[in-house]
Parts: C-alpha cells; structure tokens; sequence
C-alpha cells in the first residue's frame, strides 16, 4: 500500500499533506447534510410566507402534470410540505404521501453518508430501494381504480 508522508517544513513547522487530505475529506463529509439544513430552511420560509392554494400563487404548478396530465412522483409535494408546516398532517399524505414518508428518511440517509453506522442504515440509503419506490409510486398513483386514486394529490 501506498502512502503520501510529503510533508512541508516552514518556520521549523512540519505539514503533513495526508493529515489535510484526511482532515478536508471528513469536513466533505458532512457538507450534505449542511446543504439540506440550509435548503430546508429556505423553502420553510418560503412555505409559511406564501400559500400554494391561493390564486396566482408565486409557487409554480407541476409542469409535467400541465403536459401530460399524468402525476408524476413529485406532484404534490409543495402543498404537502406546505400542509406539514402547518400542522396538517392528514392534508399532506393526501397531497404526497411518499414525500410525506421520506422527508425523516433523507436526513437519516444523509447522517449515515458522513457517519457509516449500521446495515440497515445502508439498506435505507440504497439507490436502487429508492428508485423502485419511486417509479411503483408513479406507475400506481396514476392508476384509475380503488385503491390507486388515493395516491393522486388532493
């Protein structure tokens, strides 16, 4: 195996190049969750200031449900999170309910990225577990019969 030990000496100070790699790397790290806080935050403000029910709301429509008039996997979600910070939990699962179970799921997914911990953990935060979720939770919110109508938005 192969290690860089360079190093720099300047005023009788010795730098090691690995020991800042490593350092720079754990910082990295949790540079994710540091950028979810923040958005999050961020769309809060926006949620509580502005209503996605009102007309000529500032909040954009789903412009694939506009094209297609299908649901896609993301419609609904501005309203369910706006129904969240309310404190209408029922209103928000009826809006999306997949977003509604996923939004503790993220930051978890995102912990476990700068901190490995357990195997379930890495199970969770499988690509592939989330994809298939999300493209069976469009292939059946748009589905016209009992008991798939409950999954489209309103």
């Amino acid at each position: 195996m192969l290690r860089c030990w360079s190093s720099v000496s300047a005023w009788g100070t010795e730098l090691r190049i690995d020991r800042i790699a490593s350092a720079l790397s754990v910082e990295h790290r949790w540079l994710p969750l540091l950028t979810l806080v923040f958005l999050a935050f961020l769309v809060s403000c926006i949620l509580l200031w502005f209503d996605p029910y009102a007309p000529g709301s500032i909040l954009p429509p789903c412009w694939f449900h506009a094209l297609t008039g299908l649901y896609c996997p993301g419609c609904g979600v501005t309203r369910a999170l706006h129904a969240l910070l309310h404190g209408h939990v029922g209103l928000a699962m009826q809006m999306n309910s997949l977003a509604v179970i996923a939004i503790p799921a993220i930051p978890t997914m995102l912990w476990n990225a700068a901190r490995p911990g357990t195997a379930w953990m890495a199970k969770l935060s499988d690509a592939r577990l989330w994809l298939l979720l999300v493209v069976a939770f469009e292939v059946l919110r748009n589905m016209p019969w009992q008991p798939f109508v409950w999954l489209a938005p309103g």
